[in-house]
């Protein structure tokens, strides 16, 4: 597998490629095997009702790996008082001081899975300004009370901890939001339209996070392997067209069907509780349907098609001003899908 310096990558705007996992009790493994493969980070999501603890799992994987940046992908600051985040960001530092980034989100799916909406970018903001003050040593204003990280010596790492803060921007507001905090780095789930943007992402870093699948000779959206490693991403899309527009999934292929069966599962209340599952990791057999009726459409979605498509999407986005791909392998194969991404990557 050829592979690119980063200089050779910055001289061509060639983005460094990561990957995005759910921790799960395999996390480790697999981010020992990014870590081979030359993955810049392993960002972990942030879903406590779908998968395993993030912070967790981002601990052993500190304790695990040599070199392999370790992010969040995304922190929800309503999940954990900002007190228990910043120890969180303490703790992890120790253990793999100067790899860790971590990335705040309104926490789409994360709070939807609970029955709840994201919360604003306003509630967002307060949250990172108090973790980044506490990680300064600073005293600061939480709920009325201040608050400042405590810890003697050998109780925690000296303050200041130097860990950079993200901001997971989407909408006018989110990047909005991300300038008024005045983060130099930004992870996003799509590109902005070029007006809100000019001609470039103006930020030091900006990740890009995509799904999809590298297409092997003669595979198209039929293949079985495909269907199970592009088919989560896809079925994400409809998950989020029933969560915020009700009805309108019924004008997705297969939409209707799958809102009956949502339905006919659960009382209304409780929905919510099933529909979300298998985000962007696992295909369920609800959800099926759904990509085997989109046809050649799951193709479109994401970053699906051959090493060498992968590899001209990355000189675009690059040079846009993404710094870094975030790459989420899907279905029964993780291992392979993160090395067939990597070697698209380099190519």
């Amino acid at each position: 597998m050829g592979t690119r310096s980063r200089r050779e990558q910055v001289m061509t705007h060639r983005p460094g490629y990561s990957c995005a996992l759910p921790p799960t009790a395999d996390v480790v493994g697999r981010a020992r095997l990014a870590e081979r493969l030359g993955y810049q980070r392993v960002w972990l999501f942030d879903s406590p009702a779908l998968h395993g603890d993030m912070w967790v799992a981002l601990a052993r994987i500190a304790a695990e790996t040599d070199r392999i940046g370790l992010a969040t992908g995304v922190a929800v600051p309503s999940l954990r008082h900002p007190m228990v985040t910043a120890s969180a960001i303490g703790s992890v530092h120790e253990l793999a001081p100067g790899r860790l980034a971590v990335a705040f989100g309104t926490g789409y799916t994360a709070r939807h899975a609970l029955g709840t909406k994201p919360i604003t970018w306003a509630d967002l903001a307060r949250h990172v300004r108090q973790v980044r003050a506490l990680l300064s040593g600073e005293v600061v204003d939480i709920d009325g009370r201040p608050g400042q990280m405590m810890h003697l010596p050998g109780l925690g790492p000296p303050r200041p901890i130097d860990v950079p803060l993200w901001v997971a921007a989407s909408g006018p507001k989110g990047f909005a939001t991300a300038r008024d905090l005045d983060v130099p780095r930004v992870v996003m789930t799509g590109m902005p339209p070029e007006g809100d943007r000019g001609s470039r992402l103006d930020w030091a870093e900006c990740a890009l996070l995509r799904f999809g699948t590298v297409l092997r000779p003669g595979e198209d959206h039929t293949s079985p392997r495909v269907i199970e490693a592009a088919g989560p991403g896809y079925a994400s899309i409809v998950h989020a067209t029933w969560q915020s527009a009700g009805e309108a999934v019924d004008a997705i292929p297969g939409g209707k069907e799958w809102r009956a069966a949502i339905e006919a599962a659960r009382p209304e209340g409780q929905r919510h509780l099933i529909a979300h599952q298998g985000h962007l990791s696992r295909l369920t057999e609800r959800d099926r349907p759904l990509v085997t009726a989109a046809g050649p459409a799951i193709l479109k979605y994401g970053w699906t098609g051959d090493a060498a498509s992968i590899a001209a999407r990355f000189d675009e986005v690059g040079t846009a001003g993404v710094t870094e791909v975030v790459y989420v392998p899907a279905g029964p194969d993780v291992p392979g899908e993160l090395e067939a991404f990597a070697e698209a990557a380099c190519s």
